[in-house]
């Protein structure tokens, strides 16, 4: 594992923060997980401008230059050919429940080897289920960030793992999909692509994004609304989508087999052309 702390490298076992730091305390981090191919950090201004918002709605410390230049510091010594980077935000050291001053922050960037889905595992697709718990969002009147306080999607993470399932799918009060524990949904439906409209208990995805614009520019039909259980189920192909693993069609929810079409693999290699995964 690479480890930048604070912009310095130092081996992952030296690597370790205090006990009264806010990150152990609260959770209280704000972060962002950006592939890493041969050395350069994909849609990485993408990922920066999501994460200055969001400490700007948090009143978090976010100097952007110093963040930036260690993020491509720590690039530039992953892992060939694809790298995991998890770049976090901390406020740092803690007295009770007050609000450090802005020098105890900490910028905390680890690097991993990653292995991205290859070409049987994206044919094949992915097994869902639905999560047996809700989707949280503390700060309600907020949009959805990724914050470092990550229970409700550890707990649908871990539950879709025991059920031998890739990811688990959130549910809303009225039963409708919301997204995947660690990722956005799209369905396609009367040849239309239908994603939930981001919120503030669907996150703004950097993919979510890349994906819209793919669309509009092949000339495809967008909608942001919601999609009920049983649209999910009777889709004509539906599709998750993160940084990570880019585009992964949906082969099954539970014991129910899905549509598969063409459309998801086709935005996956225009995405591809693009440059961004």
């Amino acid at each position: 594992m690479i480890v930048n702390l604070d912009g310095r490298f130092i081996p992952a076992d030296e690597a370790g923060l205090p006990l009264n730091d806010g990150a152990v305390l609260f959770g209280d981090t704000l972060f962002e997980t950006i592939k890493v191919h041969n050395g350069k950090a994909l849609l990485a201004d993408a990922h920066l401008d999501r994460l200055v918002l969001s400490a700007a709605l948090l009143d978090f410390p976010c100097d952007r230059d110093a963040v930036r230049a260690a993020l491509l510091q720590t690039s530039a010594r992953c892992p060939r050919p694809t790298a995991r980077l998890r770049l976090t935000l901390s406020r740092g050291i803690c007295t009770g429940l007050q609000t450090p001053p802005a020098q105890n922050a900490r910028v905390i960037i680890t690097a991993t080897r990653y292995r991205e889905p290859d070409e049987a595992q994206r044919t094949a697709g992915a097994v869902c289920v639905f999560a047996p718990n809700r989707r949280v969002n503390p700060l309600c009147h907020l949009p959805q960030m990724k914050r470092g306080n990550y229970a409700d999607c550890l707990y649908a993470a871990r539950h879709a793992a025991t059920k031998g399932a890739r990811e688990a799918l959130f549910l809303d009060a009225d039963g409708c999909v919301l997204e995947g524990a660690t990722s956005n949904l799209f369905i396609i439906e009367n040849k239309s692509l239908v994603t939930p409209e981001a919120g503030e208990l669907v996150l703004a995805g950097i993919m979510r994004r890349q994906v819209l614009q793919t669309a509009t520019n092949l000339g495809l039909r967008i909608e942001e609304r919601p999609i009920s259980k049983q649209a999910l189920l009777q889709a004509d192909e539906a599709f998750l989508t993160n940084a990570l693993i880019g585009i992964l069609p949906i082969d099954r929810v539970g014991n129910t087999p899905l549509k598969r079409g063409p459309l998801a693999l086709k935005l996956l290699h225009s995405l591809d052309k693009s440059n961004v995964l």
